[in-house]
């Protein structure tokens, strides 16, 4: 499992290293998703923090608080908050496995817009829909949303995709 930052960082390396924008919400989205398929095809989280039900969807509030500071522009580096979170990622660059795995997640979406990320995970019956519509998270702070449900969902979208 990984620090949620590192996950950040390693998709916004490759926005940089191939030219293509993003910006905190889409750097969000994909760190949720990437996080959604290793549990739905690996059966384990890839995230070290829980996901939380907000009014605009799933956030990893430590992705979040992170990056906010760009608001809606580009976010132009990578971000190490502590020698640990280098060192992550530098041990992340060196994991093979992982490393294929979250290519496969960035060739996948590197084209959605974070608005367009943000609409998939909104759509009915999305783990962030079950926990804030229909299981009172939106009347809270913080909802979790349990890993088990996002597993559940995704492992329905592989096996929807294999068909």
């Amino acid at each position: 499992m990984y620090n949620p930052i590192t996950i950040a960082n390693y998709f916004i390396y490759k926005s940089i290293d191939e030219g293509l924008p993003i910006t905190p919400m889409k750097v969000l989205k994909l760190v949720y998703i990437a996080h959604g398929w290793h549990l739905g095809i690996r059966q384990r989280p890839l995230l070290t923090e829980q996901t939380e039900a907000w009014k605009y969807g799933p956030v990893i509030e430590s992705v979040y608080r992170a990056f906010k500071d760009y608001g809606k522009s580009d976010i132009q580096k990578v971000r190490f908050f502590t020698r640990r979170d280098k060192q992550e990622f530098e041990d992340l660059m060196m994991n093979n496995e992982d490393v294929q795995f979250l290519n496969k997640i960035w060739s996948t979406y590197k084209s959605y817009s974070g608005l367009q990320l943000s609409s998939l995970t909104h759509l009915p019956d999305t783990p962030w829909d079950v926990t804030w519509n229909k299981n009172g998270g939106s009347l809270m702070d913080g909802a979790i949303i349990p890993n088990s449900l996002i597993k559940d969902h995704y492992i329905e979208k592989a096996r929807v995709n294999n068909n």
